[in-house]
C-alpha cells in the first residue's frame, strides 16, 4: 500500500505528534508499506529518507502552547506536488483542522482521507470560529481516529461527526530493554518535557520540591528538555538547586535509559493533553508514574491503578505523594508491575494493526465505489437501466 502521512508540526521541534507519526511511518514500511511524511522543516534539518520538506514553519499560539507550523500558497503548492507524485492509496492526515499542512492536504487531496485528531480542548473557541471554513474539508474525510475520548469528546461537540478512538502507539521492548545508567539511579525523579511551556507543569513540581527535599534530603530532580534553566530554578532556595540537574535534549536512548532509572516518573502537567504519550514510555520502561488528574492521564493511568494521580497544580499534594512513594519501594514495585502489563495494549503491534484496518476499509469502500461507477457508466453508454 502507498501510504501519504501529513505532519502539522516542524520536524525540527520535537513533540509527542511527530514523534507518533514517524513510529507509525516506520512501523508501516517495516511491513513492506511505501510510506511518505509530508512535514515542515527548516532547510538544515536532516530528515529520513521517508520525510519530506514542506518548508520552514513558523510559530503560532496553538492549543496552549506555541506550534510550528506551516500554511500559505507556497506550502499549498508543495501539498500539491507531493499528492501529484505520491499517488497515494489511502493519506492520513493528522490535525486536519489545525492551520498548517492537514488543513491544505484537506483540501486538496483527492481518494481516501483518513484524520486523527489529538488536541483535547473543550472550550476551543476558535475550533468553533472555524466551523465554516472547516466543514467542506471535514466531509472529504472518509474516516476519523481519536487519540483519546477526550479527542474525540472535542472532536464530536466543536465539529459534529464521531471517531473511533485508538491511542498513541509505542515501542513498548524499546523501553523495556533499555539499560539503566548508574548516575541517573539512586532517590531520583525523573521529569522529561520543555521547560518553559507552563503547561509542561514544571513549576508545579519546583514548588513541591522543598518539601519534598525536606522529607528525602537525598533526593534529586533529574529534568530532560529544552528551555531556560536558570529561569526553571529560581524560585527555588539557592541551597537547593544543586538537588537539579538538567540534561538538556536528550536522544531516544537515553529517554529510555532516563525512564529505567529513575525511581519515580513525575508528570505535573497542568492542562491540554489529549493522551499522554510520556506516561505510556514511562509505564514501559517500569518507571512508577505519579501524574496529575487530567481527565487524559487518568485515562492512560487505569483511573490510577497502573499509576498514581494527584490533584492537577496541587503541589502540596504532589509532594505528600512523592515522598511517600519514595519512602515505599514495595509500592512501586507494584505500580511498575501493573504499568508493564497495562501499556502492552499501547504496543505498536496493536495500534498500527488497528490504524491499517481503517485504512483498508477505506481502500476497500473506495475501490467498491469506483467498480459501481464504472458500471454505472457502462450501462447508460450501452442503454441499459438499472434493475
Amino acid at each position: 500500500m502507498r501510504i501519504g502521512i501529513v505532519c502539522p508540526y516542524s520536524w525540527d521541534v520535537p513533540g509527542g505528534v511527530q514523534f507518533h507519526i514517524r513510529d507509525l511511518a516506520e512501523y508501516f514500511i517495516r511491513l513492506g508499506h511505501e510510506v511518505s511524511v509530508l512535514a515542515p522543516a527548516d532547510d538544515d534539518t536532516p530528515l529520513p529518507p521517508y520525510v519530506v520538506s514542506a518548508g520552514r514553519a513558523v510559530p503560532v499560539p496553538y492549543n496552549g502552547s506555541v506550534a510550528r507550523l506551516n500554511f500559505g500558497f507556497l506550502s499549498a503548492a508543495r501539498v500539491r506536488r507531493w499528492l501529484h507524485d505520491g499517488s497515494f492509496d489511502v493519506v492520513h492526515i493528522h490535525e486536519p483542522t489545525s492551520p498548517s499542512l492537514g488543513l491544505l492536504t484537506c483540501w486538496a487531496a483527492e481518494g481516501p482521507i483518513v484524520a486523527t485528531f489529538h488536541t483535547s480542548n473543550p472550550r476551543s473557541r476558535a475550533m468553533i470560529a472555524a466551523y465554516a471554513i472547516l466543514q467542506a474539508a471535514l466531509e472529504k474525510i472518509s474516516a476519523r481516529i481519536a487519540v483519546s475520548e477526550y479527542a474525540r469528546r472535542t472532536l464530536v461537540e466543536h465539529l459534529g461527526g464521531d471517531a473511533v478512538v485508538i491511542p498513541n502507539g509505542v515501542d513498548v521492548d524499546f523501553f523495556a530493554k533499555a539499560e539503566p545508567r548508574p548516575e541517573w539511579q539512586g532517590d531520583t525523579i525523573g521529569f522529561i518535557g520543555r521547560i518553559d511551556e507552563p503547561r509542561k507543569g514544571l513549576p508545579v513540581l519546583m514548588r513541591a520540591l522543598p518539601k519534598i527535599l525536606a522529607a528525602r534530603p537525598e533526593t534529586r530532580l533529574l529534568v530532560a528538555g529544552r528551555g531556560d534553566e536558570e529561569e526553571a530554578v529560581e524560585s527555588l532556595p539557592a541551597e537547593l538547586r544543586p538537588r537539579v540537574e538538567f540534561l538538556g535534549m536528550i536522544s531516544d536512548e537515553d529517554k529510555a535509559r532516563l525512564l529505567r532509572s529513575v525511581d519515580l516518573y513525575v508528570a505535573p502537567n497542568t492542562g491540554g493533553e489529549s493522551f499522554g504519550i510520556i506516561l505510556v514510555e514511562a509505564m514501559s520502561a517500569g518507571a512508577p508514574v505519579l501524574a496529575s488528574d487530567l481527565d487524559a492521564f487518568a485515562q492512560v493511568l487505569d483511573r490510577g491503578a497502573a499509576g498514581e494521580l494527584f490533584a492537577n497544580e496541587d503541589a502540596q499534594a504532589l509532594a505528600e505523594a512523592a515522598v511517600r512513594l519514595l519512602g515505599d519501594p514495595v509500592r512501586r514495585e507494584e505500580l511498575r508491575a501493573r504499568g508493564s502489563a497495562h501499556v502492552r495494549r499501547f504496543d505498536w503491534s496493536t495500534v498500527g494493526a488497528d490504524i491499517l484496518s481503517v485504512y483498508e476499509t477505506v481502500t476497500a469502500g473506495a475501490a467498491a465505489v469506483a467498480t459501481d461507477d464504472r458500471a454505472t457508466g457502462l450501462r447508460a453508454r450501452l442503454g441499459l437501466a438499472r434493475d
